[in-house]
């Protein structure tokens, strides 16, 4: 905490030594609720911003035949910093949220050559994964991400180079991305430097169009029509990623698992994962599809013990990665005054059903949302109440309140 303290205070001293200045004074500082604490120099030339955001919750969840349980929890605090040098095209951002034991997310710095091009090095949230987890936690249209996006990934985040453009061919927005990461999610390094990477790096890309523009300022970083788009709007979009050598289920971690060669040295498997996602706004309405695939490769002549006595079963793969097929689609209503209503359904199919012990078991999701928006997405009180389905046996009742103050 004491790294992020030292670099505040002495642009607290910089602004503070500003405004005793006499001479022409160009430096500004302001806050505003879901803006953040802002100070800019020179002309605005050089920005540097101070935010955050908080997430109280209250969750109970009972599964059939067994008593229930009441949580009171900070599910997420957020806080961050970021800033811009626009003259020399470069910006930074570090977010940390304080809920986890390892709290690190983002940490990167990002060249801008043009107004269409970004060229981020660090570790942030990647966009090879499916639509909602493209979302920052703070943008959810229901109180927690779906069970597609908690189902194939963790936070989101990876270590790596991202390149982002965005441009329009006649009215048609077309945005291609392309990242290549550690493929051991964040962290990259692990607990001290002495926890080397498994495996190779990550491939991965997507490529979002927009047929008929694209959305209003500020309504396509969150999956809720808050802006009431005038006219039909909808983004499609597909990606893919293929790890090479994974050693996570969801290929955000390393060392979790390792299986062998006949010789006794390590070979991990190679991970792929496939989406393709639809988003469509009107007056209020949203709709998002989603669908995934995730598989693995590499498994010829591969053992569960390092003698390379016991050889691994087609099937037993499934016991280390997250494999199978995934579908998502939610549906959504907010009126002008900040009342939304949304349903959603998720089904998990994973590719060895007959496998008790595959991680991705055949489950089934229901969720059924309430919101109300006082400032926009900055402060707004959210419910929803879930009935998931594992097999054809066990289910589960899940409700949760959450208020969220962007700050």
């Amino acid at each position: 905490m004491k790294n992020i303290v030292y670099p505040i205070m002495f642009l607290f001293a910089i602004a503070m030594m500003a405004q005793e200045n006499n001479t022409i004074n160009t430096n500004s500082a302001s806050f505003e609720l879901g803006e953040g604490l802002r100070f800019n120099f020179e002309d605005n030339n050089y920005q540097f911003k101070i935010g955050g955001f908080v997430q109280p919750s209250y969750t109970y969840s009972k599964f059939e035949d067994e008593d229930g349980e009441n949580e009171f929890n900070a599910k997420r605090t957020y806080f961050n910093i970021g800033g811009k040098a626009l003259k020399e095209k470069v910006s930074f951002f570090i977010q940390a949220n304080f809920s986890l034991s390892d709290p690190l997310l983002d940490a990167w710095v990002a060249y801008h050559p043009t107004e269409f091009l970004n060229i981020t090095v660090g570790q942030k949230r990647t966009f090879v994964n499916n639509r909602e987890m493209t979302f920052d936690e703070d943008k959810f249209q229901f109180t927690r991400r779906s069970l597609l996006s908690t189902s194939l990934s963790n936070t989101g985040r990876e270590f790596g180079v991202f390149i982002e453009s965005n441009f329009k061919v006649g009215g048609v927005g077309i945005d291609p991305q392309l990242a290549l990461t550690s493929g051991d999610g964040r962290n990259s390094f692990g607990t001290d430097s002495r926890d080397l990477d498994r495996g190779g790096l990550k491939y991965g890309g997507r490529l979002d169009i927009y047929p008929l523009g694209y959305f209003s300022e500020g309504n396509g970083v969150y999956t809720a029509d808050l802006l009431h788009e005038a006219t039909p709007k909808f983004v499609i979009g597909g990606a893919a990623s293929f790890n090479d050598g994974a050693s996570n289920s969801v290929g955000e971690g390393h060392n979790d698992f390792v299986i062998y060669e006949e010789n006794g040295k390590p070979q991990l498997p190679d991970y792929r994962q496939v989406y393709a996602d639809i988003l469509f706004k009107y007056q209020g309405f949203s709709i998002l599809g989603e669908y995934a695939n995730s598989s693995a490769t590499g498994l010829e002549q591969t053992f569960v013990n390092e003698a390379g006595s016991v050889a691994l079963q087609p099937q037993q793969i499934s016991e280390y990665l997250s494999l199978g097929d995934a579908s998502n689609v939610q549906l959504g209503y907010a009126t002008l005054s900040g009342y939304a209503v949304d349903l959603r359904y998720t089904k998990i199919t994973p590719e060895f059903e007959n496998n008790d012990s595959s991680i991705l078991m055949d489950t089934k999701a229901y969720t059924l949302g309430l919101s109300k928006y006082f400032k926009g997405n900055n402060l707004k009180l959210q419910t929803a109440f879930s009935s998931v389905e594992y097999g054809n046996d066990t289910k589960e009742f899940i409700g949760e309140i959450v208020l969220q103050v962007v700050f």
